[in-house]
């Protein structure tokens, strides 16, 4: 049996405050998760003989680190399946980008070899297999946009208006555990009620906690911020990663900002054109109103 092209969306966060640390050290977040249509693709073949084996590598992530061998093996363990899995991933959502990718693909190898192993698991089992895998694990599991506390996994489902986004990558890749570990990352946020988000009459609510660290290591992220607000595009980071994103009412909009910046870079406007700062990816993308294998899990 064979399940193809599985979809591993990406996410953004809405906003990101940093509002405590735990004595184990992991932070303690409030944040609003959303996901977006940029998507990696994943393919499962069943195997009989309890292998999991990739498809082909991921340059720079060895087997033993790959999320997605990790999911694979988690469920394998849980339910004590004697099935394995060849499974190939194609990468769309950039590495240390902040859009989740690695996470996102965790959780459909989890939500993809349930269903092809017929392991019966239902969402909340799932999840609780999840959260050791990354915090933002559980998220793609729960399926809907959610306003997050703890340390990513108490979630709470939002009902969020249409919106597109603009995906722009500056010339970086982020490590989240360098931008965690930085001693002059805010940790004491306030903390805020999902009321309060509800009622934000702009989009970009409260802040991300996580930019003056990386805008600090990562000079090319906050040169990317500046040159797009010089173009009338306000941005913010998504995560802990390189990636920015600015929100539209409509993915029309989100297209014509898309190509107004590529237009410039190719020098529509010389004074601009000349000092951007270079990108991985600039993509307009609509705004999910729930993950695309949600109706996979019986609840």
């Amino acid at each position: 049996m064979t399940l193809y092209d599985v979809p591993a969306p990406a996410k953004i966060n809405l906003f990101l405050h940093v509002v405590g640390r735990r004595p184990d050290g992991y932070h303690l977040l409030q944040t609003a998760f959303r996901f977006v249509d940029l998507a990696d693709t994943l393919h499962f073949e069943a195997r009989a003989d309890g292998r999991i084996e990739r498809a082909y590598a991921l340059p720079g992530v060895p087997p033993e680190q790959d999320l997605v061998v990790r999911a694979a093996r988690a469920l394998q363990a849980a339910t004590g399946t004697t099935q394995g899995a060849r499974i190939g991933l194609e990468k769309r959502i950039p590495q240390g980008g902040g859009l989740g990718g690695g996470s996102s693909d965790a959780a459909t190898t989890l939500i993809a070899l349930n269903r092809l192993w017929g392991t019966g698991l239902s969402r909340r089992d799932l999840m609780a297999l999840a959260l050791p895998l990354g915090a933002d694990v559980p998220v793609f599991v729960f399926g809907q946009s959610a306003f997050a506390e703890g340390v990513g996994e108490e979630l709470q489902a939002l009902a969020l208006p249409p919106a597109a986004y603009l995906i722009a990558q500056p010339d970086a890749s982020v490590p989240t555990a360098a931008i965690f570990s930085a001693e002059d990352l805010t940790r004491d946020s306030k903390h805020v009620t999902i009321t309060d988000f509800l009622a934000s009459p702009n989009s970009f609510f409260g802040k991300n906690d996580m930019e003056a660290v990386v805008f600090r290591k990562f000079p090319a992220v906050s040169g990317a911020v500046r040159w797009l607000a010089n173009l009338g595009i306000r941005a913010r980071m998504s995560g802990s990663g390189a990636c920015l994103y600015a929100e539209f009412p409509e993915i029309s909009e989100a297209v014509l900002a898309e190509q107004k910046i590529t237009a410039t870079m190719r020098g529509a406007d010389k004074t601009i054109s000349q000092t951007h700062p270079g990108f991985r990816l600039v993509k307009a993308v609509a705004g999910l109103t729930e993950h695309p294998l949600r109706n996979w899990i019986e609840s």
